[in-house]
């Protein structure tokens, strides 16, 4: 298990702790011409043995507990949206403009999900009419390098598509391939923080903590999705201003309280929250929140001890560090839509890949970082990008199957409940240890509509 090696190494893991995982391979799970299946297993992996150390940390146990990844479990969590119902209606997860486009010379892909993003591709067009054949036409008639930086000058989404020696040559490649998968470490030094012991049915390592979630879209909402699932008392922020898709909420909100408020309006509010936090966990583009003081060491200043962790698409690092991305974007500007396509057509992992994989390393990271703390003290930080698990990706992984894995046949992994948002089915979480929870907590509720205070 030579990716799981890799990134527990990475997370800065005791190495004899790896034999705690337990794998049962699935065959034709997320199959591609890249080892998504063995990112996936990796990222789970070490997700669930962090959860289990911290555990056995927290509930005063001789071992750690032992960890099974499913490789069934996993592939079905990794495509969590695809089998969400809701009152068994199925949700959209593309809007008709986020999609490929041939352009004069070659591809660009779009993302116009949200109502501003559609707004701002159709301004840099020149567009009013958003009809799909209009933009088809306007759009084959530019080269894809002049419409990724007219719509990015607008604040839209679009990239061109780049082969991955082309990436591996442009000064974001270079940048982020010069910088480690998870970029962690001390902000001062603060005394070790001892966390409470906690019980056993289930092991819950992340309760009694609090988490301020200030995430959006997938790879940070799966991050603190699974905090919640540990146990931990997770309230998600957002701006009133900024839009949600409400399914994409339901997919992502299970476990967690949800609110809206201003930063500057509301900031007493906030702040109140933030001097109870253990963590902060953003999802902005790297310096969005400095402006209101929210740099992990301007957080560290107010708040000793506490574990902030940061995602972005491009990273806090190079040229395109201000950049807004997404996972079908990261996809087609680092190559990977290049080789999982054709000679006719780019094409797509089989799952939101770099979302949720960045999604299951950040969480572990952040109950590493917590563990650490509980022996070094520290308040500490935890930085990771979808861009730099793309790089990983490219690189191969460790594709195959590597020694102590069992095999197995389908395994489903759904279930039903009823919410506030109405009957749901969802993809029950991969994450799972010896004695660990099998569910989380409570349905998601509706977006913004929780009280601004922890529970």
């Amino acid at each position: 298990m030579a990716d799981i090696e890799y990134v527990w190494s990475a997370l800065g893991g005791d190495p004899a702790l790896v034999p705690r995982i337990s794998v049962t391979a699935r065959k034709g799970a997320l199959e591609a011409r890249l080892p998504v299946r063995e990112l996936a297993r990796a990222c789970v992996g070490v997700c669930a043995l962090a959860a289990a150390e911290l555990g056995a940390l927290r509930g005063g146990l001789g071992e750690v507990p032992g960890v099974r990844v499913d490789d069934g479990a996993v592939a079905t969590a990794f495509v969590s949206e695809r089998h969400l119902l809701v009152d068994g209606r199925a949700p959209v997860s593309f809007a008709p403009l986020s999609r490929f486009w041939r352009t004069a010379d070659g591809w660009v892909r779009t993302h116009a999900n949200y109502p501003h993003h559609r707004a701002r591709l159709l301004s840099a067009l020149g567009l009013s009419d958003d009809r799909v054949s209009v933009v088809e036409s306007v759009l084959a008639e530019r080269s894809a390098l002049e419409v990724e930086e007219a719509v990015y000058a607008a604040g839209g989404l679009a990239v061109a598509l780049r082969t991955p020696e082309e990436w591996a040559g442009h000064p974001q490649g270079l940048a982020v391939a010069g910088r480690p998968l998870v970029e962690r470490g001390r902000l001062d030094m603060t005394h070790a923080r001892v966390l409470a012991p906690v019980g056993s049915g289930p092991l819950l390592p992340a309760a009694g903590l609090r988490v301020l979630d200030l995430t959006r879209v997938i790879a940070g909402p799966v991050a603190t999705r699974t905090l919640a699932l540990l146990g931990a008392d997770v309230l998600r922020v957002d701006a009133p201003q900024l839009p949600e898709l409400p399914d994409q909420h339901a997919d992502t909100g299970f476990g967690k309280r949800s609110t809206r408020l201003d930063l500057v309006a509301d900031r007493r509010a906030f702040e109140e929250l933030l001097a109870a936090a253990d963590v902060v966990v953003t999802g902005y583009r790297p310096g969005a929140l400095d402006r209101f003081g929210l740099s992990p060491e301007a957080l560290a200043e107010r708040r000793p001890g506490v574990v902030v962790a940061q995602l972005s698409a491009w990273g806090a690092y190079g040229p395109w560090r201000e950049r807004r991305g997404f996972d079908s974007l990261v996809q087609v500007a680092t190559g990977i839509a290049a080789v999982e396509g054709s000679p006719e057509r780019p094409g797509a992992l089989p799952a939101q890949a770099l979302d949720h994989g960045t999604g299951y390393l950040l969480a572990a990271g952040v109950l590493r970082a917590l563990t650490e703390r509980s022996y070094d003290g520290g308040s500490r930080f935890v930085r990771l990008a979808l861009a730099r698990t793309a790089a990983w990706l490219m690189d191969g992984v460790c594709p195959g199957d590597a020694g102590g894995l069992t095999h197995g046949g389908p395994d489903g992994r759904l279930a039903e409940t009823d919410s506030p948002l109405g009957r749901l089915r969802y993809a029950l979480p991969p994450v799972s240890f010896v004695g660990g929870p099998v569910d989380w907590g409570r349905p998601p509720g509706v977006w913004g509509s929780d009280p601004a205070r922890w529970a």
